[in-house]
C-alpha cells in the first residue's frame, strides 16, 4: 500500500508525461537500450519520477547486459513493495514504488554479489539526482 494517499498520487499523475504514466501506472516498459541511464556513471541517486522518493544509489547500479538500468539493492529495505507478475508464461517478481506505486521493474535472482539479485529499473520511471 502506497505511503502517499490517493488524492497525492493522483495530483502527481496530472503533470507526468505520457511514456511515464505507461510504465509507472499501466505496467508498460521501455524498449531495451533506450534508457540515457543506462550510460550513467556518476556518484549520485536514482529517484522515482513520480514522487521523487529515493531508490537506488549509484554504488549499487551495474551492467547486467539486459538493456535497462540494473541494480543488485535498493537504497532502503522498505523502498519498493513487490508482487508477483503473470503476463508472462514464466511468474516474475514486480516492483512498485513503496510511497507512490509506480511500477519500476522487476526483480531477478540472477544478480552480482553481495545480494544476488538484479533489480531489473525502466529509466523511464527514475530521475538521476548527482552527488
Amino acid at each position: 500500500m502506497p505511503r502517499l494517499s490517493a488524492d497525492q498520487i493522483a495530483t502527481l499523475r496530472r503533470d507526468l508525461p505520457e511514456d511515464v504514466e505507461a510504465v509507472a501506472f499501466h505496467e508498460g516498459t521501455e524498449r531495451p537500450g533506450s534508457s540515457p541511464l543506462n550510460a550513467e556513471k556518476r556518484a549520485g541517486v536514482y529517484h522515482c519520477a513520480v514522487c521523487d522518493a529515493p531508490l537506488f544509489a549509484s554504488e549499487t547500479k551495474y551492467e547486467s547486459g539486459s538493456g535497462w538500468p540494473s541494480f543488485y539493492a535498493p537504497v532502503a529495505d522498505d523502498a519498493f513493495e513487490t508482487k508477483t507478475d503473470f503476463h508472462l508464461l514464466v511468474p516474475r517478481t514486480e516492483f512498485h514504488c513503496a510511497n507512490c506505486g509506480a511500477h519500476g521493474g522487476h526483480v531477478f535472482p540472477d544478480g552480482p554479489p553481495p545480494t544476488g539479485r538484479r533489480w531489473c529499473a525502466n529509466g523511464t520511471v527514475l530521475r538521476f539526482k548527482p552527488a
